[in-house]
């Protein structure tokens, strides 16, 4: 949600503002709360530290048009405004309802999602599903990825040609951006028992004379008693091309 402000705020960058104020409203209690903490406290702390103002655990309950502007309502009576601009994102579902894939005798759930075994097969023969719909993991590159290895099992003779679903480099373009790939230290934990992780958080040279520099931070989780590599965490500048390396890595089981 953003605002128009004339006030300047001291100690931040004005260009970053472009004459708004914004504020994020949440229900969970942390940004990005399904990645590693390391991630979604650094997160929080650097949009704090750009001047976002932070609403988490906020219950929103309706938007009220004011005369001055859009005011946010919670369900236990908190309201705060006026916006101008209000982006609505509270998640997604797969579009399936209008295909009538019932009819077809296509098994969907009441989600929307179609479920598929590890080579995109719906229940029914011959009829395949891939990308977000089938809920594994909502990634453009994970959809064209599987949609290519569907074409050579069915095409070019490669009966097991499948995709892997374990270890996918994830990035969010995050200011600065974030990268990961395998399990979080809770994830970890709950599947290894002992673990062993090791972090860094540093600033970057390039904001060495700067008081608005962007912090690096990293965490590596091992497992096991040759500590095998099965998780790793940065937000940074670079970490999203930086993540290729060590995703290969990873792949590859030698961490």
């Amino acid at each position: 949600e953003t605002r128009k402000s004339s006030v300047k705020r001291e100690g931040l960058p004005r260009g970053f503002l472009l004459g708004s104020e914004v504020s994020l409203f949440a229900l969970v209690s942390n940004v990005l709360e399904i990645f590693d903490p390391i991630i979604s406290n650094t997160v929080m702390a650097t949009l704090q530290q750009q001047g976002v103002a932070l609403h988490m655990s906020y219950p929103v309950n309706e938007l009220k048009q004011m005369d001055t502007g859009v005011s946010i309502c919670s369900s236990d009576g908190q309201q705060i405004g006026d916006f101008d601009t209000v982006i609505w994102a509270v998640g997604r579902r797969a579009f399936t309802a209008a295909l009538n894939l019932e009819l077809a005798g296509i098994k969907v759930l009441p989600n929307g999602v179609i479920p598929v075994d590890d080579y995109q097969n719906t229940n029914v023969k011959g009829v395949y599903a891939i990308g977000d719909i089938i809920g594994k993991a909502p990634l453009t590159p994970i959809a064209v990825a599987a949609g290519r290895k569907l074409a050579e099992r069915l095409f070019d003779d490669c009966q097991h040609c499948k995709i892997d679903y374990d270890n996918i480099p994830t990035v969010v373009f995050a200011h600065p951006p974030v990268g990961t790939i395998g399990m979080t230290e809770s994830q970890a934990r709950k599947r290894f028992g002992k673990i062993s992780t090791y972090t860094t958080r540093f600033t970057p040279m390039r904001y060495a004379l700067s008081q608005h520099g962007h912090p690096t931070t990293m965490k590596m989780v091992c497992a096991g008693e040759n500590e095998k590599v099965v998780g790793i965490h940065m937000t940074g500048d670079g970490v999203d091309e930086m993540l290729q390396g060590f995703a290969v890595a990873v792949k590859a089981g030698s961490g």
